[in-house]
């Protein structure tokens, strides 16, 4: 049996070392360390497989070691051999790896935030698994706590994501402490399952999926709105642990001229604040009552009222502002007003 052309490079040397260690009984010296290690780094660089190279090492100690030669120093060489060629190797990958990896992080903060030029962009994403030929969506996870890659908690939902869609094209990454989700825009299924893996991963998280943008500037868009509609959230008391940016366009576009929408919780909701007891009790009320499909009762259980008391809070709405909630002509005012207010963090914030 010969040793494959391919691995004599990665052999360069071996034999003379062999030769001269296994008859001397001596261990190998510095520079034959370093001989192995540069190699390895060399073979790790060229992507040779591991197994061939250790095979090719062992073949060519059995078959060149000199034939008076004592196993036991024969085999005291080719471990010494082997283990300066791995350190070299893992070296080599560990470096070849960060460098993959730093260059991964760089597309996906380009692609997030639709920096570069699309051009270019769109010959990189082939490289990291994406098919611009079809729209993708993001999805945006946020935790009780911030998290990078190295976290446990990430390396959970990444492996069990890529273990349960092995050949599907998505990416993972972590941005700013969420967790991030990009896949085919086709596929919701691999983005509900990503929520479901960060909540059981986490205990307490919400995660937000925008929609299905195209080309590279769609995904940094279809990011901006996930982003959005967790602030959303967090504004507006929503606690659904899944959020999807298209059942929540109204509240950009409420806040898209906040000048507007100030006038309009003032105009609206101002006078409740000549209430005894500020303006919040009886924004609450609203809240429930809107939410509740302004069903009296409904919102009276939810904030453990009588339905008497509920509806003197609703007549006290009535005469304060002027507008009556169980009126449907002055219902949507209303409606929006308080959703205006939510957005504003109105009355705890000055408007």
């Amino acid at each position: 049996m010969t040793v494959q052309t391919a691995d004599e490079t990665f052999l360069k040397g071996f034999e003379r070392i062999l030769t001269d260690a296994a008859t001397t009984g001596r261990r190998l010296t510095r520079d034959e360390i370093e001989s192995r290690r540069a190699l390895g780094a060399r073979a790790a660089e060229a992507g040779h497989g591991w197994r061939a190279l250790v095979r090719a090492h062992i073949t060519a100690g059995r078959e060149r070691h000199p034939a008076a030669a004592d196993p036991d120093h024969v085999l005291t060489v080719i471990e010494q051999a082997v283990d300066a060629f791995a350190d070299g190797y893992e070296r080599a990958q560990r470096l070849v790896v960060r460098k993959e990896e730093a260059a991964r992080r760089e597309f996906i903060d380009d692609l997030l935030h639709r920096r570069g030029d699309p051009g270019q962009l769109a010959s990189r994403c082939e490289r990291f698994g994406l098919r611009l030929s079809r729209g993708h969506a993001v999805a945006v996870a946020e935790g009780p706590e911030a998290y990078d890659e190295t976290d446990p908690v990430p390396r959970q939902v990444a492996d069990d994501l890529f273990a349960r869609f092995e050949s599907r094209r998505i990416l993972f990454t972590t941005k700013d402490g969420r967790m991030v989700c990009i896949a085919p825009g086709d596929q919701q299924d691999v983005l509900v399952h990503f929520a479901k893996l960060v909540y059981a991963a986490t205990g307490a998280s919400q995660v937000a999926i925008g929609r299905p943008r195209t080309g590279t500037v769609g995904i940094g868009h279809s990011y901006e709105e996930a982003l959005n509609a967790l602030d959303v959230a967090q504004r507006m008391g929503l606690d659904d642990p899944l959020l999807r940016a298209a059942d929540l366009l109204v509240f950009p576009v409420l806040a898209r001229d906040r000048q507007a929408l100030v006038d309009l919780v003032d105009h609206t909701l101002g006078p409740l604040a000549r209430a005894r007891g500020g303006a919040q009790p009886l924004l609450d009320t609203l809240t429930a009552y809107f939410d509740n499909g302004c069903v009296a009762a409904a919102a009276a259980r939810q904030l453990s009222l009588s339905v008497r008391a509920l509806t003197y809070r609703l007549e006290r709405i009535h005469t304060l502002t002027g507008s009556d909630p169980t009126d449907p002509a002055h219902r949507y005012t209303l409606q929006t007003a308080v959703l205006g207010a939510r957005l504003l963090d109105w009355p705890n914030r000055p408007l």
